[in-house]
């Protein structure tokens, strides 16, 4: 049997160390040197022989591809994130903010699984397993026969996954977890490395999607090692403030479905509930239309969610502030320059605040021109007309651009009672939206002037 030894490699130039060393003695950076695990006497491939059998080279063309099977989660939101579901041999990441949700919702979907009949197991590495039964209680799952195993020992997870055989299993959190290779402390670079790739490994070898929970450092990223996103099929993200009761799960990554989905819930008293249209939450309720405030559709994955875009221009100092939240701060100082310079609209002396109503981060540059109509509005202290909604992106030269998927957005705003819209010319309908008056426009100046005429 092959004996196993600890070495020290530079994450720099690769040179390896039979000890830790502050600094490396093959290329002299400092505090470079990581623990891993090498097996002396075998070859380094036969450590990795469970991960994937061998198999001839064949045209892409002569090989047989087949849907990848999905299991629902019996959360309509998680599923259309995970991509319809979760997938056989599939692994998870999903990182938050502590007390943000993430060990309600698996414990949620895991109970859906097992009453739907896949057999499951829940490895608490934070809590004990009395603390997981009293959550599962006030959540309401009293019944539940979910298993469950408070353990942080890799080999003895890895034991309890070859005897149970879950269909799904969650690991919370694989910061915890470490082996006795190693003789670094839980939640070090190289545990959390090695202990991923070995679940990883399980996971494809016998069939079962294994979820990973995994801390996040105080600026939001994944704690650990870049290449813990990179070794998992699926990155998920929670986000949203502690003190409301929404949250968003967004996907960063997925080899089985869409990037950048979003899936919305609302934690009550009984666990995280999935929120049906989100849109709602985004909007705000105005009983008459308000100066500085312009609706826009935009694109999170494949859905179109309707956000309100509020802007408040006041008259500053002799520094005047540019701030936006949910938004690019960068990208707002650019649309401030081409409002002024194409469209005679001056901010230079005001104060111009922005935000996206409902907490929502808005990357995409379909925003451009309602964000423009709200800080005119409000600059001018007259509101946009009642059931308006813009987007499209604006150039440095004052074009109006297309947005992509157009006519879905006009679709979604028309179900929503939305009536009057401001779209780039490229995305007017060949056909007419029914309730829907479309107003196409290719400058900046256009646009506003047109608003002038509807308001």
């Amino acid at each position: 049997m092959a004996k196993e030894k600890n070495v020290y490699t530079c994450s720099d130039c690769g040179g390896t160390s039979p000890k830790w060393l502050g600094k490396c003695p093959s290329c002299g950076a400092w505090n470079t040197l990581i623990e891993s695990v090498v097996e002396s006497g075998a070859p380094a491939r036969n450590r990795f022989a469970s991960l994937a059998r061998s198999a001839a080279v064949a045209a892409l063309c002569d090989i047989e591809a087949t849907e990848m099977e999905r299991t629902p989660t019996g959360h309509e939101e998680l599923d259309r994130v995970l991509g319809g579901g979760i997938v056989e041999g599939g692994v998870v990441l999903i990182g938050g903010d502590p007390g943000i949700g993430k060990s309600t919702l698996l414990l949620q979907a895991l109970h859906a699984l097992q009453v739907a009949g896949r057999n499951t197991l829940y490895v608490t590495g934070e809590e004990s397993a009395a603390q997981v039964a009293l959550r599962s209680r006030r959540l309401g799952l009293d019944h539940s026969q979910v298993k469950v195993l408070a353990e942080i020992a890799l080999e003895k997870i890895l034991a309890t996954l070859d005897q149970v055989q879950p269909d799904i299993a969650v690991i919370d959190s694989i910061q915890t977890v470490y082996s006795d290779q190693l003789t670094s402390a839980p939640g070090s670079v190289a545990q959390v490395r090695e202990c991923a790739a070995h679940l990883t490994r399980a996971a494809k070898a016998s069939g079962a999607c294994i979820v990973l929970v995994g801390h996040v450092t105080k600026e939001g990223a994944l704690a650990g090692p870049r290449v813990l996103e990179h070794m998992v099929d699926t990155v998920l993200y929670f986000e949203g403030d502690t003190h409301s009761s929404f949250r968003l799960v967004r996907a960063i990554k997925n080899r089985f479905g869409a990037v950048n989905e979003i899936g919305v819930f609302a934690m009550t008293e009984k666990g995280l509930k999935g929120v049906s249209n989100p849109s709602a939450i985004f909007l705000s309720q105005h009983s008459e239309p308000v100066a500085g405030s312009c609706v826009m559709v935009t694109l999170e994955g494949t859905r179109p969610l309707l956000v309100e875009i509020q802007a408040l221009v006041d008259s500053g100092g002799p520094s005047p502030r540019r701030l936006s939240v949910g938004l690019d701060r960068d990208r707002l100082a650019m649309l401030l320059a081409v409002l002024h310079r194409h469209a005679g609209v001056a901010c230079m002396d005001q104060d111009v605040f922005v935000n996206a109503v409902g907490g929502v981060r808005i990357s995409e540059p379909a925003a451009d021109l309602a964000v423009m109509l709200a800080i005119t509005s409000s600059l001018r202290g007259k509101p946009l007309p009642k059931g308006f909604i813009a987007f499209g992106e604006v150039g440095l030269a004052g074009e109006v651009r297309p947005a992509p998927r157009g006519q879905e957005r006009l679709r979604e705003a028309a179900k929503l009672g939305f009536g009057v819209a401001i779209v780039p010319k490229a995305n007017a309908p060949k056909k007419a939206i029914e309730g829907l008056t479309i107003h196409p426009v290719e400058r900046i100046e256009q646009a506003l002037e047109l608003v002038r005429g509807l308001a």
